[in-house]
């Protein structure tokens, strides 16, 4: 059984026991989240479609722990101007473990 659910404003599928790495929540580790935008579910014999979400559907997950992603570089430059621009970024995770999906 699967799910596929939205936080962060991006889609990520969700099986019971898998790892996942969601945006940034403002949830300690150790503690329990239960996502409710489910959009797609495996339903045993086919699969239920929302529009936009499914109603009642959710999946259920334990916080792990928080860190940040590797470096990615921005380099911004003009031709025969000078300007070179050099920035980096690390983007902000959650690590989280799918308990349970419900329908």
């Amino acid at each position: 059984m699967y799910a596929v659910f939205r936080t962060g404003g991006k889609q990520f599928r969700a099986e019971p026991g898998a790892k996942l790495r969601v945006p940034t929540l403002a949830v300690e580790p150790g503690e329990s989240v239960t996502f409710d935008e489910v959009l797609l579910a495996d339903v045993g014999d086919g699969v239920a479609v929302g529009a936009p979400v499914i109603e009642g559907a959710s999946v259920t997950a334990e916080v792990l722990s928080h860190g940040k992603d590797s470096k990615i570089i921005v380099f911004k430059r003009k031709r025969r101007k000078g300007y070179r621009k050099k920035q980096g970024h690390r983007q902000r995770y959650t690590e989280i473990r799918i308990d349970q999906v419900s329908l």
